[in-house]
């Protein structure tokens, strides 16, 4: 991954420690590892991030969903204590009709449990950042808005973070378009800037509000190149790992690389 990566001038990649639908993940090679963590100092590869299979939905009714769920983020943090430094980013899950304030209540329990016993595992604090995704809103999903993302903080009071997605939060009904800076003052307000870790840049298909995930190669969809301009150069922004998950091949991330590069001041 690191080589795929500095092949197409990428500085940050994200992956999927396992099939993104769930499944067991590959057994750890630690002299991997190794030549990986080597590989990434020397050329400059900064924090990757792990993202969580799709299947995992922490707030489901089904105690066995949650179980799975619980297990599979055990296993995937405590792989990930051997590159510290990383990011694990997970969708905070469906409440699929319990209500938000029951869904958010399951999240946190579950989160509660994993850092327990990943904390017992590596005899201390974990050294992986565990991120919230910010959500549009499809569905039952939590974390639409940046206050249910605050209730789960709040509720396990966790050092979590949060990952933005450019996708989402427009999907979402906040404007990143017309009104960037607004958006950051009240993300700041209500979560606060430094829980940011990283963002997805991603455009959407959909207009403003529209509440349904549907990702656009970047300057093709209804945010625009105009708003990516804004985006990766805003101060609160510039600085963070930023995450394409376009419709692309390898080529078109290269491109869209190249691209996002330009853009900037």
């Amino acid at each position: 991954m690191g080589q795929t990566a500095a092949s197409i001038d990428a500085n940050v990649f994200q992956f999927f420690t396992r099939n993104p639908r769930g499944g067991a993940a590959k057994p750890i090679d630690k002299a991997d590892v190794a030549a990986f963590l080597g590989y990434a100092a020397e050329n400059g590869i900064g924090p990757i991030l792990a993202h969580a299979p799709y299947t995992l939905n922490a707030a489901s009714s089904d105690p066995r969903i949650r179980d799975f769920a619980q297990g599979v983020f055990i296993d995937d943090l405590t792989r990930l204590e051997l590159t510290p430094g990383a990011m694990y980013n997970f969708h905070p899950g469906s409440h699929v009709g319990q209500g938000v304030e029951k869904g958010i209540e399951l999240i946190s329990e579950l989160l509660l449990h994993v850092f327990d016993a990943v904390r017992k595992v590596a005899k201390g604090e974990i050294a992986t950042t565990v991120l919230l995704e910010t959500m549009s809103g499809k569905g039952s999903e939590v974390g639409r808005t940046f206050e249910e993302l605050r209730a789960i903080i709040d509720r396990t009071a966790l050092p979590l973070g949060v990952c933005l997605d450019t996708c989402h939060v427009w999907d979402g009904g906040y404007d990143i378009v017309g009104d960037l800076d607004g958006v950051l003052a009240e993300f700041d307000r209500v979560v606060g800037l430094g829980r940011l870790k990283a963002i997805h840049i991603n455009d959407s298909m959909n207009v403003l509000g529209a509440h349904k995930d549907r990702h656009e190669k970047i300057g093709k969809g209804k945010i625009g190149i105009d708003a990516f301009r804004r985006i990766v150069n805003h101060p609160a922004l510039r600085d963070l790992p930023f995450y394409l998950e376009t419709p692309c091949d390898l080529q078109g991330y290269k491109e869209e690389i190249a691209l996002l590069k330009g853009l900037t001041e």
